[in-house]
């Protein structure tokens, strides 16, 4: 018996802290995410996220602890 989550095609977006997740392919992108190019099985994109999303830490955290000027609007 297959799961329908498994016959769904996925996309993997990504939100402007780098943070990474997948998406239905079908459903439009939320708001504060971007599509981040790679599309497949549920399983192909938590593999690419788990290859790619090597930092947890939000970008703006990264970017203090690194001593980097904070953005100021």
């Amino acid at each position: 018996m297959t799961n329908e989550t498994d016959e769904l095609s996925y996309s993997v977006v990504v939100n402007h802290e780098e943070q990474y997740s997948i998406w239905p392919a079908e459903r439009p992108v939320p708001a504060g995410w971007r599509a981040e190019g790679t599309t497949g099985s549920r399983e192909e994109c938590l593999d690419h996220v788990e290859r790619v999303w090597v930092d947890m830490r939000p970008a703006s955290l990264r970017r203090h602890l690194d001593g980097e000027p904070d953005d100021v609007a």
